[in-house]
C-alpha cells in the first residue's frame, strides 16, 4: 500500500503504532488524522508520520492487516494468561518463605526495556527473591527474565558443583582446550543448548565494558 509506518516509528507495537494501526483498521485513511494519534513522547513529528502514511489503501492489504491485528491481540491475550499461570505456580513454590523488602532497581535498569521481559516484573522479582534468598535481577546485565531462567534451570542448591569451574563447565561457558604436542589448537567454548548458559551469555553481552567474557 506504500504505507511506511515502520520507517517513521522504531516500534509499531508501541503506543503510537498501535493507535494508528487500529485507526486504520477501523476505517481512517487521512494521513494527518492518523498522525494525530502520535504519542507526545514519540521522537518523530506529526508531519513526518503523516508523510509515511500516504498510501494506496488496497483492499486486500487492509484485509491482511485486519487479520494480522486480530492475531496480535489473540497472542497478546495468550501471553497474559501464561504470565498469570506462571505467577500462580510461583506462589505455590516455598510459600512459607518470606521475600523481605526489595530494594529499588538502579536507574539504568529501571529505564531499560525489553520486549521479552514479563509484564509483571515486580511480582516475579518478589517470587525469585523469596525462592532464592537474593535479588539476582539487581545484578548488572541480569534482568528479571535472565534471573528467572537461571533459577528455573539451575535451582537454588548448587552443592553438586564442587567449584565454580565445574558449574561453568556444566553451563557450557568454560573453554575447551585442544592441545597437541604442547601446542594449543583450539580454546573455545563448546556449543550448548543449556538455557542457563545462554542466559549468562546474554547477560555478559548486555554489560558494556565488562571484563567478563563467556566466549
Amino acid at each position: 500500500m506504500n504505507v511506511q509506518l515502520s520507517q517513521a516509528l522504531s516500534d509499531i507495537t508501541g503506543e503510537t503504532g498501535q493507535a494508528i494501526i487500529r485507526a486504520i483498521v477501523a476505517g481512517e485513511r487521512d494521513p494527518q488524522v492518523l498522525a494525530a494519534y502520535r504519542d507526545r513522547n514519540c521522537k518523530k513529528s506529526a508531519e513526518e508520520i503523516g508523510r509515511a502514511l500516504t498510501g494506496t489503501w488496497r483492499a486486500e492489504h487492509l484485509f491482511t492487516l485486519k487479520q494480522s491485528l486480530e492475531l496480535y491481540d489473540f497472542y497478546t491475550r495468550q501471553v497474559e494468561v501464561c504470565d498469570a499461570e506462571i505467577d500462580r505456580l510461583y506462589a505455590l513454590t516455598r510459600p512459607e518463605w518470606e521475600a523481605g523488602e526489595l530494594k529499588p532497581l538502579p536507574l539504568k535498569k529501571r529505564n531499560s526495556h525489553s520486549k521479552n521481559a514479563p509484564k509483571n516484573q515486580e511480582e516475579i522479582r518478589q517470587h525469585l527473591k523469596r525462592i532464592s534468598g537474593v535479588d539476582l535481577s539487581a545484578a548488572d546485565g541480569i534482568g528479571v527474565g535472565v534471573a528467572q531462567t537461571v533459577i528455573v534451570e539451575c535451582g537454588t542448591d548448587l552443592s553438586q558443583f564442587p567449584k565454580e569451574g565445574n558449574f561453568c563447565s556444566w553451563l557450557g561457558l568454560a573453554p575447551k582446550h585442544e592441545i597437541s604436542g604442547g601446542k594449543v589448537l583450539k580454546n573455545k567454548t563448546l556449543k550448548t543448548k543449556n538455557r542457563a548458559g545462554q542466559a549468562f551469555r546474554m547477560a555478559a553481552q548486555s554489560v558494556k565494558g565488562s571484563n567478563c567474557v563467556f566466549g
